[in-house]
């Protein structure tokens, strides 16, 4: 299943709430995310059928290894780029929310590019 943006988002938003409480709910997707609550059902199943998120009886969602990887490696991107704009001199906030944007359309090619260029000359991803 190839991902969108969309799908993105989601799984890394279970990411960040699961490693700030540990147990994530569909209602706590929907009120990080400020999407209803039918949207992150349609996004949920959508990802389940996918192999990407796994739902326990009680509700609690939990990425399957695909969707730790997908998290992983979107969470880097933002970790990268957030810290490279910043460098250049972006306001923190600026920086966060344009690398949210950047995270999803980089190409694979591009971001090891700028990776490397950072940890070559710019020494921010220790931070």
């Amino acid at each position: 299943m190839h991902l969108l943006e969309s799908g993105e988002m989601y799984i890394e938003t279970i990411h960040v709430l699961s490693k700030k409480s540990g147990v994530v709910r569909s209602v706590d997707v929907s009120e990080y995310m400020g999407v209803s609550k039918p949207s992150v059902s349609r996004a949920i199943g959508l990802l389940r059928e996918g192999g990407y998120v796994l739902m326990a009886r009680d509700g609690a969602l939990t990425l399957t290894d695909a969707g730790v990887e997908v998290a992983n490696k979107i969470y880097e991107r933002h970790r990268v780029i957030t810290a490279l704009l910043t460098a250049l001199g972006v306001a923190p906030e600026v920086a966060a929310d344009d690398a949210c944007k950047l995270e999803h359309h980089i190409s694979d090619e591009s971001f090891e590019a700028l990776k490397r260029h950072a940890e070559q000359f710019v020494s921010v991803l220790n931070r």
